[in-house]
């Protein structure tokens, strides 16, 4: 066994005893849960129903189950293998709505099965990617993963839900102390209290909040008139499906980006999974990249939101050492029931928001030293330097000044979307273009051999 790992409590094809997988995949079920937020947040958006809003998150509950399961059963030509739950993908919001208003619900799934099928067409190609990724890139990649989630993380952490917001000194109590408490049973637990840190976490925040703010208490109040089972109320607008071509265009954007944030979050599973691996192994990433497309299109099909491999879920194995793919199919199992026990649903998305900002804080801290140590675990030269530096400027710029990107050119407003596809979109082509002098003499040198 390496040093790599040997600190491993379960590695990706283990299976834990019952009792742990059950216990370990309802961690991992807690921090999807924060994207149920992203349903209801459309919903308010297009002024629906409490029923029609009811129905979208059991809907897209059981396309990101299906999609876990999918991803991690390590099926022969689908799925990574890998512990790699999907949650409703954020990227897709702002476009879904976009769609909804343009033509209902019917082409908002539309226009989310045609993203699925364009990241399903570019899997066959990740194979191509082996000589444009280089080390530094790679881990560049995975500690975007990590900083993707940084804005979604803090303004949790103060609980804050809609600009504007009030910061209440109790919320940055709650998360502050859930954080520390997640942390210091990671660095000195052991055994069943380390495996179990997020979890223990979350309950004593919970717990903290309960006393300190009141209301967290009250607001479990509409858990009592809640079902404890119900089948979702399909309406006519779940039963068409159409398409517009004006809006293929930025689907098929959105879904390359999708596919670039998925090609991120497997790269960064196959480096906790498999840290012995010196180079990528493609294989699962094709493979998972697959899997993603197929989840996104299949949510489009069933009437969900549009689902996404999970930074969060992935940066929780790592801090944790526990990678069993296992847990992921079973937090899909356990996702896909909940879907149909409203009682529970309601309880779970009521969690006070600082406990869920400090969990995702502690999940991003592991994804973004991970990609700093792969970053620089090989000689470093001044390409590098400008190739990371230049795409850390204009990638992070994006969630500085998302005004000054609305206001650009719309050939710019395709690349500059957000922090993770455009560094590693601009790392790639600097990358290519510093090294043409190289490219060049091997190309020479080769040609003389001939």
């Amino acid at each position: 066994m390496t040093k790599k790992t040997r600190s491993i409590e379960y590695g990706f094809n283990d299976l834990p005893p019952a009792g742990h997988l059950i216990i370990l995949s309802l961690q991992h079920v807690l921090l999807m849960f924060v994207s149920v937020g992203l349903p209801i947040i459309f919903v308010s958006q297009i002024n629906e129903t409490t029923q029609f809003a009811a129905t979208l998150v059991t809907l897209s509950m059981l396309a990101a189950g299906i999609g876990s399961i999918v991803q991690s059963a390590g099926l022969p030509f689908i799925g990574s293998g890998y512990l790699c739950p999907n949650v409703c993908g954020p990227s897709y919001l702002s476009l879904s709505l976009s769609a909804a208003w343009a033509g209902g619900i019917p082409l908002m799934r539309g226009m989310i099965i045609i993203a699925g099928l364009v990241e399903m067409s570019l899997a066959p190609l990740v194979h191509k990617l082996k000589q444009v990724f280089p080390t530094f890139i790679v881990g560049l990649v995975v500690a975007m993963v990590g900083v993707s989630v940084i804005k979604m993380s803090v303004t949790s952490l103060f609980g804050l839900e809609f600009r504007g917001d009030a910061v209440r000194s109790a919320d940055i109590v709650i998360g502050m102390v859930t954080l520390l408490v997640m942390v210091l049973c990671n660095i000195w637990g052991s055994g069943f209290v380390r495996i179990y840190c997020l979890l223990i976490g979350m309950l004593s925040g919970w717990g903290l909040a309960v006393v300190l703010v009141p209301e967290y208490g009250h607001t479990l109040a509409v858990v009592r008139h809640s079902p404890v089972f119900a089948l979702p109320s399909i309406g006519p607008e779940f039963r068409q499906i159409s398409f517009r071509m004006d809006m293929v265009i930025p689907f098929v954007v959105i879904a390359v980006s999708g596919s670039l944030k998925s090609f991120g979050n497997l790269l960064a599973a196959q480096k906790i999974s498999e840290p012995e691996l010196d180079e990528v192994n493609f294989t699962p990433i094709r493979k998972g990249l697959l899997a993603d497309g197929f989840s996104t299109a299949l949510a489009g099909l069933i009437g969900g939101m549009a689902v996404d491999t999970s930074s969060s879920n992935i940066g929780l194995a790592g801090s944790t050492k526990v990678l069993s793919r296992w847990i992921s199919v079973a937090a899909g199992v356990i996702f896909i029931v909940l879907a149909f026990c409203p009682k529970i649903t309601v309880a779970l998305s009521l969690m006070p928001k600082p406990v869920l900002g400090a969990s995702i804080i502690f999940a991003g801290c592991f994804m973004i030293c991970t990609g700093f140590q792969e970053m620089f675990s090989e000689a470093w030269d001044a390409r590098n330097t400008f190739s990371v530096g230049i795409s850390l400027f204009f990638g992070l710029s994006t969630a500085f000044l998302p005004g000054l990107y609305a206001r650009a050119p719309e050939l710019i407003k395709i690349f500059f979307t957000d922090p993770l596809p455009t560094t590693t979109i601009l790392a790639v082509l600097l990358n290519l273009l510093f090294n043409l002098d190289r490219t060049y003499e091997g190309l020479v040198r080769r040609f003389r051999s001939s």
